[in-house]
């Protein structure tokens, strides 16, 4: 017996939210860099997107832009239908866009909340409804959803970021159950604490004090969690649904 693996996304079609910038952006450029043509979707900046695109063209790869507010359900249903008459399918979506909006449950307010849960879960919620009968019809699909580690272990001053990422869990393992028969994936890849992004605004006492609580004894990198998107995109995960992949280097096991 003998074994070869190769991760290509050639001939697929993926779609990732929030790509303009960030980590999804590092996830658009890695799916390309394996082949898929990437829908870099965006809410704000056309030119953040854009440079999203432009990184995508330089490393050869291929893609288009579009526009859309993931939590607007009118306008997920429409965007996703125009994606399907131009590329026919959509064999991969990774539900990346996200919202954070901190403060003490006290004096929280409601819109603060809404809106969270509206981006964060309500978003992915309407990006598989749309999909959803497309990758029946065809029986395949991967469908990525990002979470965090704040979803497993909540973190004060964030419990609607926190609860937001929880409820995404819950969502991929129903979803997961509710699609395998029709060959479709659902996971979660759940990022610890990433160099860039949040972890900048820490100085370097703060730094030091989340690096003790981590086993590996340092932050990870954002191609640590695009090796995970990619995987799970690919056929070398055919027998993976319904799982929580933490990319945590050990915070939480």
């Amino acid at each position: 017996m003998r074994f070869s693996f190769e991760v290509s996304l050639r001939n697929k079609t993926a779609l990732v939210t929030g790509a303009s910038r960030g980590l999804g952006r590092s996830l658009a450029i890695a799916l390309a860099d394996c082949g898929a043509f990437v829908v870099v979707n965006y809410r704000g900046s056309e030119a953040a997107a854009q440079e999203t695109l432009d990184l995508i063209h330089a490393n050869g790869g291929d893609g288009m832009l579009k526009k859309f507010d993931v939590s607007v359900f009118d306008d997920v249903q429409g965007s996703i239908s125009e994606i399907l008459d131009e590329r026919e399918s959509i064999e991969i979506l990774v539900n990346n866009a996200g919202l954070s909006r901190d403060g003490l449950v006290g004096r929280m307010k409601p819109e603060d909340w809404n809106d969270v849960i509206a981006t964060n879960l309500t978003g992915a919620f309407n990006t598989c409804r749309a999909l959803s009968k497309s990758m029946i019809r065809r029986r395949y699909g991967r469908i990525i959803n990002i979470c965090s580690v704040a979803g497993e272990i909540g973190n004060g001053g964030q419990v609607n970021y926190s609860a937001s990422k929880a409820g995404l869990i819950g969502f991929t393992k129903a979803l997961a159950r509710e699609l395998a028969p029709r060959n479709i994936l659902v996971n979660c890849v759940s990022p610890g604490l990433i160099s860039g992004g949040m972890t900048n605004q820490l100085n370097e006492k703060q730094t030091g004090a989340i690096i003790e609580h981590i086993p590996l004894g340092r932050l990870g990198e954002v191609q640590d969690v695009c090796a995970s998107v990619v995987f799970l995109s690919s056929d070398m995960a055919n027998y993976i649904t319904g799982q929580v992949i933490r990319v945590n280097g050990g915070l939480y096991m």
